[in-house]
């Protein structure tokens, strides 16, 4: 059976009104990520770098096509605690540095199954067909609020916490974070972005968009789509189609924090 892989294309923005990008990605034919750093001074930089850093170091010991399936996901799913224990001696260091964190949505393809390791608000969406479905559920008050019937979807926009997150990596420890595990299929596309997108397009205008497009024109027209809504935020997006055969290469690449 030929492997399966991510043909994959990224993007990382400043947007129209932040002075600096906190977010960062990394791509690879079997390894996405995007982080979506928070904090003081450059603290967002640095914590979505460092997410992002620890987990390509680790990366070069699960994507061993010699490690076992079973071993893969669960160093996969243990790079979270090695990012977090790299935060908090970061932020031990510098004293400038204290209260930084990350979000970290993270899909990792090993022969036809998928495994996704997520943790904030960035947001991992699929597409099949004419249907866009959101994978990652986000760790945050409102969807909260929305599960428990407290609030409408229509309410989340004026709501004053709306962007207050429940969960992230802040080298605070004591994670418990499980892989979300499920089949891939060659005709899957996958969508991972910060909320600078899902912010400001909702998951129609991003699946009308991202549909039918090149996965590099479909990176272009999400990032420009987000920019005429005025870009609050840093954008970053991967749209990443599922292949069939061998990639052309194995490299991996980072996009996006001041510090990669």
């Amino acid at each position: 059976m030929n492997s399966l892989y991510f043909q994959s294309a990224a993007r990382s923005a400043i947007g129209l009104v932040r002075n600096g990008n906190e977010d960062g990605a990394l791509t690879h034919p079997r390894l996405l990520a995007v982080a979506d750093g928070m904090g003081g001074h450059a603290g967002g930089e640095v914590a979505s770098s460092i997410a992002l850093l620890v987990l390509a170091r680790r990366a070069a010991i699960f994507l061993d096509q010699e490690v076992d399936q079973d071993s893969a996901d669960d160093l996969f799913n243990s790079s979270i605690e090695d990012i977090d224990e790299a935060l908090k001696e970061a932020s031990d260091e510098d004293p400038d540095l204290v209260g930084l964190g990350t979000t970290l949505t993270s899909l990792f393809i090993r022969d036809n199954k998928l495994a996704l390791l997520h943790i904030g608000d960035s947001r991992l969406y699929r597409i099949q067909g004419t249907t866009i479905e959101q994978l990652s559920v986000d760790h945050t008050v409102m969807q909260e609020l929305l599960a428990a019937g407290t609030i409408e979807a229509k309410d989340v926009a004026e709501h004053p916490q709306r962007s207050m997150l429940t969960q992230a990596l802040m080298g605070a420890g004591s994670l418990s974070i499980g892989l979300h595990l499920f089949d891939a299929h060659d005709s899957d596309r996958f969508i991972l972005c910060s909320d600078g997108l899902s912010g400001v397009l909702d998951d129609q205008k991003i699946f009308s968009l991202a549909q039918s497009l090149s996965p590099d024109d479909a990176v272009t027209a999400l990032v420009d789509a987000a920019y005429v809504q005025g870009a609050p935020d840093n954008v970053t997006v991967i749209v990443a189609d599922i292949a069939t055969g061998q990639p052309r290469d194995e490299n991996l690449e980072l996009f996006g924090t001041a510090l990669l």
